[in-house]
């Protein structure tokens, strides 16, 4: 919460002069009931039509003062919280973007998702009401109880009979609430994340008519969160009841009191109309404090939710390691990592030399796609060093080190923007090199036959592109920077193996001094790479060039034989 709550000190003279508004204009409320009371008791029987009018103007004033100071301290307040959620919820989002992979793994990406929305929506009304009732309702409360004791003390302390219960129901339930509603969030996270892959995955489920399960499931999750969010809902619910049943038995005994007081000429008429006043005031002060501590429950859960990314310490920080002359442009020098459990890179050692094309060939859980994340460094190693110009990869920054790359992954994504957009990438490349790339990339072709070329609009993930067209923009996007190293990850996967052929030649013609690692299951993809790397349960059971594997390596032997592929190829 402190964290949260420091993104106010930029506002404290907004504050002060909201909270200054607001204590005028509850003060000024507070002084009506008593004002009437006087009219009542002490000039209405003078019959002096003066005093009333003078006094009748004095409520009015004051009517008006409580207005003008209310209206202007909510605005006030609403600004406040505006600004500061703004703030908060761009630096969640930078932070986000900060986080090392590790990390966003253990929190989800659904659930970053839910404290940039979701829980940022509560901490903004949480400010938003702290500042428009957290004065308001006690100066009321607190004000209201003293103007009692002002009228009749007597039928105060009958009034105040009942406060130790309030304030034990309110502690209770305030104490329940911040457990309800972080329950709710994770809750929510859960329904985020499966809203999100069947998005995502919607042409999949509709081709395998698979509607009715999905629908099955999210409605189990949406059962859950509807089932906390009821229970929470119920719990905080009975707190205005509860807290109105317990004032109107403290009012019920006030009016017989002062009934029988009124009889016996200890109190007067005027006196019990305020008296009955200052309790609606009480009524509605404590009703505000029950909101007050439901708001607070919401936005504390989620305050604390935002706080634990925001506090997380900074990941793979650049350690400066001495570097040593290399000949090999990238070195993995028996390197092993994990994900927290069995290692899926074990032992691994190979070089990449300067301008060379290495393909990683591997079946499904290999390691394949790992080896890329080290090398990008979005995970450290466990053990062993990845160099990179004879450099270990946490001695750059990231925007350093990741400059170097041109990077085509198996699960890329395409802008809801122009195809030219796509290609740059807001990188700034020129319109030469972007279409130099892009005819490189085999793209030209189905480009030019758009009505507006590159200007031509891409719908949401590309959906206006067959699954080969994406692939080729994307390695154009990945060559438009004019990269030292290109990782493409699978990335023709969609592509039939003549432009495959074709664009892996224009690439090695015109980007001849690129290094390029080529990820693929597909061994025609690689055969003609200068090395293959064989991965086989994280180890790597073969590098070399096709002729040697096919004299060394099974494991090579088994996947070009189990592709339907000749040694002869």
């Amino acid at each position: 919460m402190r964290r949260v709550f420091g993104y106010l000190g930029a506002y404290k003279m907004r504050i002060a002069v909201g909270l200054f508004l607001k204590t005028v204009g509850s003060l000024a409320e507070l002084f009506l009931p008593i004002i009437m009371a006087y009219m009542i008791d002490t000039i209405a029987p003078t019959r002096n039509t003066v005093a009333l009018i003078l006094y009748g103007v004095a409520m009015l004033l004051v009517s008006v003062a409580a207005l003008v100071s209310n209206v202007v301290a909510n605005r006030v307040a609403s600004r406040v919280a505006r600004d500061t959620t703004e703030r908060l919820r761009n630096d969640l989002f930078i932070k986000t973007f900060s986080l090392s992979f590790r990390q966003a793994d253990e929190i989800t990406m659904p659930s970053l998702v839910s404290r940039l929305s979701s829980d940022t929506y509560n901490v903004h009304n949480m400010i938003g009401m702290a500042q428009r009732m957290g004065i308001r309702a006690p100066i009321l409360l607190i004000g209201g109880v003293a103007m009692t004791f002002v009228l009749d003390p007597v039928l105060a302390l009958v009034l105040l009979a009942v406060v130790p219960f309030l304030t034990v129901f309110v502690v209770f339930i305030a104490s329940r609430g911040v457990k309800l509603y972080t329950n709710l969030q994770r809750s929510v996270d859960g329904m985020v994340r499966k809203v999100r892959d069947d998005h995502t995955g919607i042409r999949v489920i509709k081709a395998l008519s698979q509607t009715e399960r999905e629908s099955k499931t999210f409605s189990a999750l949406n059962e859950e969160v509807s089932m906390r969010e009821r229970k929470a809902g119920v719990t905080m619910g009975i707190t205005n009841p509860v807290l109105n049943f317990f004032l109107n038995l403290g009012m019920t005994a006030v009016i017989l009191v002062g009934a029988f007081r009124v009889a016996g000429g200890k109190a007067e008429v005027g006196q019990i109309i305020a008296f009955t006043s200052y309790f609606t005031i009480i009524l509605n002060a404590v009703i505000a404090v029950s909101r007050i501590f439901v708001m607070l429950s919401k936005g504390t859960a989620s305050a604390r939710r935002i706080e634990e990314v925001l506090e997380l310490p900074k990941d793979l920080k650049v350690v400066p390691v001495e570097g040593k002359d290399d000949e090999a442009l990238i070195r993995f020098d028996h390197v092993t990592f994990s994900y927290g459990g069995k290692p899926v890179i074990k032992d691994l050692s190979f070089t990449v030399g300067r301008g060379e094309t290495v393909g990683i060939l591997g079946g499904t859980g290999s390691g394949k796609s790992t080896l890329v994340s080290l090398l990008l460094r979005f995970y450290d190693v466990d053990e062993g060093q990845i160099l990179i110009e004879g450099k270990d990869v946490k001695s750059y920054s990231s925007k350093e080190l990741r400059a170097k790359f041109g990077v085509v992954f198996q699960s890329d994504f395409l802008m809801s923007a122009s195809i030219r957009e796509n290609i740059d990438f807001e990188r700034g490349v020129s319109a030469q090199e972007i279409e130099k790339a892009a005819e490189c990339a085999c793209a030209e072709e189905f480009i030019s036959s758009q009505e507006e070329g590159y200007e031509s609009k891409l719908a949401v993930r590309g959906a206006n592109l067959s699954g080969g067209q994406k692939q080729r923009l994307l390695i154009a996007r990945a060559l438009a920077a004019n990269p030292q190293i290109l990782v493409l990850d699978d990335s023709s996967s969609a592509l039939d193996y003549k432009t495959d052929a074709k664009v892996r030649r224009q690439i090695q013609k015109n980007y001849s001094s690129l290094t390029m690692l080529m990820v693929a299951q597909r061994i025609s993809s690689v055969r003609g790479a200068d090395k293959i790397l064989v991965l086989e349960g994280g180890e790597a059971v073969g590098f070399g060039t096709d002729e040697e594997l096919m004299q060394t390596c099974e494991t090579y032997r088994s996947i070009l034989k189990s592709q339907g592929g000749t040694e002869n190829e």
